[in-house]
């Protein structure tokens, strides 16, 4: 089962539309759900859980690896393996001492 969101004249519809697992534990994305998540051939989707248990299908923020160049920024300057060895150290002994801490 799959709810469909979206807005109607300010009021959100949902939608149910079923699909079936295949014997490979599969399931094709009916066509309304492609078209709402603007998907098309190769496209990446999220499967989300959250608490409650409720799963969600979305289209993932990053979809691989190429998409998320340049989204922490950059570095004022190009640092060496063993410099960027030793902020990790660093942030790693942090880490346990506030979890020391709590």
């Amino acid at each position: 089962m799959a709810k469909v969101v979206k807005l109607k004249n300010n009021y959100i519809v949902y939608k149910e539309i079923i699909s079936t697992i295949s014997s490979k534990g599969q399931v094709t994305l009916p066509v309304k759900i492609r078209e709402f998540l603007g998907l098309g051939k190769n496209d990446k989707v999220a499967f989300v859980v959250n608490d409650k248990g409720n799963v969600y299908v979305k289209t993932p923020r990053f979809p691989d690896i190429a998409s998320i160049r340049g989204s922490a920024g950059a570095l004022k300057k190009s640092l060496t393996w063993d410099e960027m060895r030793e902020i990790a150290i660093e942030d790693h002994i942090k880490e346990d001492y506030i979890d020391k801490q709590k």
